[in-house]
């Protein structure tokens, strides 16, 4: 059963690779990262885990682990830009780990983690308009449209809002 992980240094290589392998298919939903991130990796990493270190963000990992405690990632789920009890959420699978609900269980999590770990009371998120995925698990996690309309990368989308508290 995949599990919900802190970002670790340790996780290195494994997200490496699961950003490679699901690079041309993250591409068709989300904003690609460009080629800089891949160059760079080792720096952006070290400066992600010295944002977690500050309280600012907190990145996590979905992890399957293997028989041999081998872990291949298969998503992401960030809160980032945490002040004044809010963060934005962002979240990415794994192609092969699309369609099996582990998405919308995992934001699930992170909107609970949010309120009981980080005393966070507010979540924000953006999804593109054409990426129905993502859309879709912020519906069923209780994010309501904010009717803003954002730009993402050049593509239409929109905001969206979540309290961790129960209240609308």
């Amino acid at each position: 059963m995949p599990e919900l992980q802190l970002l670790r240094a340790d996780h290195a290589p494994a997200l490496l690779a699961f950003e490679q392998e699901n690079r041309a298919f993250f591409a068709t939903s989300v904003p690609d990262r460009g080629d800089a991130y891949f160059t760079d990796f080792d720096a952006r990493l070290a400066a992600l885990l010295a944002e977690q270190a500050a309280g600012v963000c907190h990145f996590h990992v979905l992890v399957d682990t293997d028989s041999n405690g081998e872990g291949e990632i298969l998503g992401r789920f960030n809160l980032v830009d945490v002040a004044d009890g809010s963060a934005e959420l962002g979240f990415r699978m794994a192609e092969k780990a699309t369609h099996r609900g582990l998405a919308t269980a995992t934001v699930g999590q992170i909107c609970t983690l949010a309120a009981t770990e980080y005393g966070l009371t507010t979540l924000r998120a953006a999804a593109a308009l054409d990426n129905t995925a993502s859309r879709t698990v912020l519906t069923r996690t209780g994010f309501v449209p904010t009717g803003e309309e954002i730009l993402l990368s050049d593509r239409p989308g929109l905001g969206y809002v979540r309290s961790t508290t129960g209240e609308v």
